[in-house]
């Protein structure tokens, strides 16, 4: 039989295609493929070994022992004939073979006169390449060598596939990183939309508390103050990347109120009672008056689940019951239960009602509205004080929602004075880099106030042309600008003006990280959206402070 005969598999475009999919063909040397071709020469004990992988038109060498050509033609090959089968194929001497003994390679060339070939076999079935010992003196190869030849085989092809699932994994990984890199940029931005307006809200009703105002008024511009900063709070909950996945929201532990907390609650959510709904705040006369916690999360439950009964009573009624259960020395147990009278929850859907996004019925949403997330971020925040919330709800007749908190023992300071803001600077020329207008006009109002002056800046680059004409002790930088954000205006004033004036970022962005980022960036200070005018002042003083 001459050499130029290519015998071909039946099923040559599949196996062809099986070989493509490990992409082996023309890679670089791999040390695992190195040592299985040694471990061959050696349990053979032949001088030549290799492992080689067949396409359409040649034998290509992944790995070998003694020789160095990196592929020959296929036509000439001895593997040509093995791939036609599974099962090993092994010449004691190729003298004595009708097939080889004219062969090229056997009467010259590498003067073979021992072959064997292992078929590499796909879990599928293809042989995509052959394991090979050849020898220049006829021999035979005993049952163990066989069966050690068919276990290289078997694991030349698992590494492969382990190859083939690591780039899988790798893809899916890159993919889910892009999901991730997606969904923090989208939470960045909706961080940016929602406070940016909310600073705004929060800030001009502090400036407006500052006002002469009768004693209704400002008791609605007090709750109107208290409402935003309990949005912040959840706005701060929902957006905050880092914590939602990494579940690392904390509570606050200081002395507080409890009754006026609840009344709180009570008062801003009585506005939203409907005709023909009576809503009921009950406290338990041994209720005590001061205990240290997390004010805030509490008015988060609570507004949540009142919130929802209200929501979802047409008639009867709404109550808050709030009642000490147990006392120790040094804390007390105290128990809060929502009950209505409204649309109730089927028991097939009690058990999934707390899960995100999730709502009792398709036709709830519809209805009623809201996202689902209310009950699942209540959920987190009773499990964070080491309790569960319970309920109990029959389709049509109601629902209750209940959880018991142990909370410490406190001394409420009776005379403590409030945050007083004390501008011992002198009068400031600042420059505010602010994009947002009615986020520039209460700057604009915060900063007079405290007795500086102010310029503003629409963008980076108008900041750049005024730093660049005025002197000024001080910047505020937004972070996202037009043109030019407030990270590459930063970079600007740092490397390109060599100017070491200090920069505060003042930014609606309140992502895990960003505080450092800022820094990193050249920035002085941080200070998030909303803001508090204190806490801008104190920020100020404190940038300023370690310039002296």
């Amino acid at each position: 039989m001459t050499a130029s005969i290519t015998p071909v598999p039946l099923n040559e475009t599949e196996r062809l295609n099986a070989l493509k999919r490990y992409n082996i063909l023309d890679t670089l040397p791999d040390q695992v493929f190195d040592d299985a071709t040694a471990l061959v020469s050696y349990i053979c004990g032949v001088p030549i070994a290799y492992i080689s992988f067949i396409d359409e038109n040649r034998q290509w060498f992944k790995s070998k022992v003694g020789f160095d050509i990196s592929e020959i033609p296929r036509e000439i090959t001895f593997s040509r004939y093995t791939i036609m089968d599974s099962k090993i194929v092994e010449i004691p001497d190729t003298l004595l073979s009708e097939r080889f003994k004219d062969d090229p390679n056997v009467t010259g060339g590498h003067k073979i006169r021992f072959y064997v070939g292992m078929p590499i076999t796909t879990p599928d079935g293809y042989v995509i390449g052959v394991l090979c010992a050849v020898d220049h003196e006829p021999r035979e190869l005993n049952e163990n060598q066989r069966n050690a030849l068919t276990i290289v085989a078997r694991h030349v092809i698992n590494t492969l596939e382990l190859g083939n699932k690591n780039n899988e994994l790798s893809q899916q990984k890159n993919i889910a990183d892009r999901a991730v890199a997606a969904k923090e940029n989208f939470l960045a931005n909706m961080s940016h939309e929602i406070r940016t307006p909310l600073n705004a809200v929060i800030g001009f009703t502090e400036l407006l508390a500052a006002t002469s105002l009768d004693k209704q008024q400002l008791d609605f511009v007090k709750d109107v103050k208290i409402a935003g900063e309990n949005l912040l709070l959840i706005v701060n909950d929902i957006l905050d990347l880092s914590k939602i996945e990494s579940g690392s929201l904390t509570l606050e532990q200081r002395p507080f109120e409890l009754k006026k907390v609840l009344k709180h609650v009570y008062d801003l959510l009585k506005v939203k009672v409907r005709d023909g709904v009576d809503f009921n705040l009950y406290l338990d006369a041994e209720l005590p008056e001061i205990i240290s916690g997390d004010p805030g999360r509490l008015n988060q439950i609570l507004v949540n689940l009142a919130g929802n009964a209200l929501k979802f009573t047409m008639e009867g009624e709404v109550t808050i019951s709030v009642k000490k259960t147990a006392e120790t020395d040094d804390s007390y147990q105290i128990r809060f239960l929502v009950k209505d009278t409204g649309i109730g929850i089927s028991q097939k859907h009690l058990n999934t009602i707390f899960g995100r996004f999730t709502q009792a019925e398709q036709s709830t949403t519809r209805k009623f509205g809201g996202t689902g997330l209310g009950l699942s971020i209540v959920k987190q925040l009773v499990q964070l004080h080491d309790s569960n919330i319970h309920v109990k709800s029959l389709e049509g007749s109601g629902s209750e929602f209940y959880f018991t908190v142990s909370y410490k023992k406190a001394v409420l300071e009776t005379d403590h004075p409030e945050t007083k803001m004390v501008n011992n600077l002198g009068r400031l020329n600042i420059l505010l880099c602010e994009d947002n207008y009615l986020n520039q006009k209460l700057a604009q109002n915060v900063i007079e106030g405290f007795g500086f002056k102010i310029d503003i800046a629409e963008n980076g680059n108008q900041g750049i042309e005024l730093l660049s004409r005025n002197e000024y002790d001080l910047v505020l930088m937004d972070l996202q600008m037009p043109i030019r954000d407030g990270y590459q205006t930063t970079q600007y004033i740092r490397r390109e003006m060599k100017k070491s004036i200090p920069i505060i970022a003042m930014t609606a962005h309140s992502m895990a990280g960003e505080q450092n980022r800022c820094l990193d960036a050249g920035m002085n200070g941080y200070i998030p959206k909303p803001f508090k005018q204190y806490e801008l002042l104190e920020t100020i003083k404190s940038v300023l402070k370690k310039r002296i």
